[in-house]
């Protein structure tokens, strides 16, 4: 079956920087879209960053465009969100996702699998 485990997650200070990991398996990977969400408690889950099968393209939500960089290497079936310049609004938890399709890379209905979540706090 399909499992997506996420990991990286942890507490920082704001200004810092993190990387989250979302490790795939029981799919062929290079043909996924892969995404990135996050969720804040009593919020509505929030569109972050997806990049194609090839990683020819990538995608952001625009609270995070310029301090974000989705990536994914598909040698070891792991996709990456390097996160720059962190703000107390980030802190979620962030859940990868895995499209075969992808019309609407913001809606998250278009998503098949989804991972655990991990953590992310970030201080002020």
């Amino acid at each position: 079956q399909v499992q997506l485990v996420e990991s990286g997650g942890g507490l920082v200070q704001a200004g810092g920087s993190l990387r989250v990991s979302c490790a795939a398996s029981g799919l062929t990977f290079s043909t996924y879209y892969m995404g990135w969400f996050r969720q804040a408690p009593g919020t509505e889950r929030e569109f972050v960053a997806a990049i194609s099968g090839s990683g020819s393209y990538t995608y952001y939500g625009n609270s995070v465009k310029g301090r974000f960089t989705i990536s994914r290497d598909n040698a070891k079936n792991t996709v990456y969100l390097q996160m720059n310049s962190l703000k107390p609004e980030d802190t979620a938890t962030y859940y990868c996702a895995a499209a075969r399709t992808l019309s609407k890379v913001h809606d998250d209905r278009a998503y098949d699998y989804w991972g655990q979540g991990t953590q992310v706090t970030v201080s002020s």
